[in-house]
């Protein structure tokens, strides 16, 4: 098994606080509304906490597909948010989970700057992702971040 990881940083002029609750404590039920792709996300398993499993059901190329994430850490306080994909239809076949830790801290003029490392673990002798699709699954996290920060900022009421 191989182990490749990359790290990210993103800024946003929403508060840490109310980011993360977009992003983390409100995601299941804003998500399918910002992003016209995903259909839906359910809690399979848990009460929302680490261990929790979730469904996230989406379109892609015309055919619905979904992908199991397993939440690993919830952290409020520290505004951290832990889970990984480990499976469904339309995850690769050589990898064995994708890893996201994320976490929020204050940013300039009162925004936040969002830090996130994702650990990809392949099977067997699997090569590293290669750089298309590190490209892709950049740009579909950074699309949701900004989905999300959008609702904030359209929606001043939000908190």
């Amino acid at each position: 098994m191989g182990v490749f990881n990359v790290e990210d940083e993103i800024t946003s002029v929403v508060a840490p606080a109310i980011l993360y609750k977009a992003l983390v404590t409100d995601a299941d039920t804003l998500t399918p509304k910002v992003i016209d792709a995903i259909k839906s996300i359910e809690i399979v398993e848990g009460n929302g906490g680490a261990g929790t499993i979730k469904k996230l059901t989406f379109v892609e190329d015309g055919e619905t597909k979904h992908v199991l994430h397993k939440v690993e850490l919830v952290d409020v306080a520290n505004l951290a948010y832990n889970y990984s994909i480990v499976g469904g239809v339309g995850f690769p076949d050589t990898v064995e989970k994708i890893s996201f830790e994320a976490k929020l801290s204050a940013g300039p003029n009162g925004g936040s700057i969002a830090k996130l490392s994702v650990k990809y673990y392949t099977k067997g002798d699997a090569a590293a992702p290669t750089e298309e699709q590190l490209k892709s699954d950049k740009a579909k996290g950074d699309g949701l971040f900004k989905a999300l920060e959008r609702y904030c900022l359209a929606h001043p009421d939000y908190n």
